[in-house]
């Protein structure tokens, strides 16, 4: 053999060589983000299952962010995707004074949520029944005003609601949310505040057949006394439309995201616009197509530059993924998905995102999240955060 044929033979063993230094040791899935978005965890503790931003409320006031989630006892053999120990739920607040780089956790039984409800199983010699509201709620301008409404089942409720004049230190309620006429109410936290009597819900209803579900908008004129359906967001669905995230792009223009299933099982999430305040509404571009199996609700934010970002959950047994889409136009179309997390081993137990935007104009996505996919990870589940310059996307 020639010196020339041997260098031949040996040069593609040197550069595979070479190549396999430089992956020893890495997560074959890793990759570079082009967005640069950092991750950080809220709440984790081994043996802990957390989750369900989604289900409760998030609301920032400058550097400070308040927002609820689900705990309970992680355990692994749990019937159907979540594995989690439902008879040890209960509902917990997080709160950040820097922007989400720090947390308090709190009881929410603690600051005065005192109802059992879905996922918040408070011993019955503890837990107070929601009662009818007798006193009308204070200014929904003030900026300590927030308001928080949950279900005791996903199908047809019934729902209750509490409500705090000093940012979610300490909670008003229980209070029964009346069921209007429908088949149930069985809703998560989404309203826009239209004045200081006035505020606007969007809610998860049941469908004729007591089944998850649609949505309607209702309002009430007189700071909660009384409620009333101004109108339904679209037909009956064959599979549903539940969770909605909406938001107020003018003093008459109403956008709203929802968290839809076929009848065929297939999930997205649809979008339609009001321009008579919510009197009546018309479909708009799907901005999701397939949010994976099991879907995601959305998490719908007007930025300071004017755009829309949604943020959402790609749900998949190969692997989750955390993505935004962006609007330039009011919802009239949206952008590529944006991945900025993957490839970490999440397994379809995740999501549920809240977003806020800090006063440095940087995204905070907040949802759950775990590694249970890679060898000898914990399999916990975890409240997770991701950070992104909107500049960069």
């Amino acid at each position: 053999m020639t010196k020339t044929k041997l260098v031949i033979l040996i040069l593609p063993i040197v550069v595979l060589l070479i190549f396999a230094s430089k992956g020893k040791g890495q997560n074959k899935n890793e990759f570079k983000n082009p967005h640069n978005p950092e991750h950080a965890r809220v709440y984790s503790e081994e043996g802990r299952f957390a989750a369900w931003p989604a289900n409760h409320g998030v609301w920032s006031w400058g550097n400070e962010i308040l927002f609820g989630f689900v705990e309970a006892d992680f355990y692994e053999k749990a019937a159907g995707l979540h594995t989690y120990d439902q008879s040890t739920a209960r509902n917990k607040y997080a709160r950040s004074l820097d922007g989400g780089r720090t947390w308090t956790i709190k009881d929410a039984h603690d600051l005065g949520q005192s109802a059992r409800g879905y996922d918040h199983e408070i011993p019955k010699p503890e837990a107070n029944q929601p009662r009818e509201m007798k006193e009308a709620m204070d200014d929904f301008t003030d900026p300590g005003f927030i308001l928080t409404l949950l279900r005791e089942n996903n199908d047809h409720g019934p729902s209750h609601f509490y409500y705090s004049n000093n940012k979610g230190t300490s909670w008003k309620g229980p209070f029964r949310f009346p069921n209007l006429g429908t088949a149930g109410i069985a809703t998560r936290t989404d309203y826009i505040v239209n004045g200081e009597q006035n505020l606007g819900v969007f809610l998860t209803v049941a469908k004729s057949n007591k089944e998850e579900g649609r949505v309607a908008y209702a309002r009430t004129t007189d700071s909660g006394l009384n409620w009333e359906i101004v109108s339904w967001i679209g037909e009956e669905p064959g599979g549903f439309d539940i969770m909605p995230s909406s938001i107020r792009l003018s003093e008459t223009d109403i956008y709203t995201t929802i968290r839809s299933r076929t009848p065929k099982g297939l999930d997205l999430i649809t979008a339609y616009l009001s321009t008579d305040n919510g009197k009546t509404w018309k479909k708009m571009p799907t901005p999701v197509h397939d949010t994976g199996r099991g879907g995601s609700p959305p998490a719908l934010l007007q930025l300071e530059d004017g755009r829309l970002a949604l943020a959402y959950i790609y749900r998949s047994e190969h692997g989750s993924r955390v993505n935004i889409r962006l609007s330039e136009d009011n919802g009239q179309s949206w952008s590529d998905e944006i991945m900025l997390r993957g490839g970490d081993g999440a397994s379809r137990d995740v999501g549920y995102p809240r977003m806020v935007q800090r006063p440095d104009g940087k995204l905070l996505i907040i949802y759950y999240w775990n590694h249970a996919l890679l060898e000898d990870a914990t399999p916990y589940r975890y409240i997770a955060a991701t950070i992104v310059d909107p500049k960069n996307l």
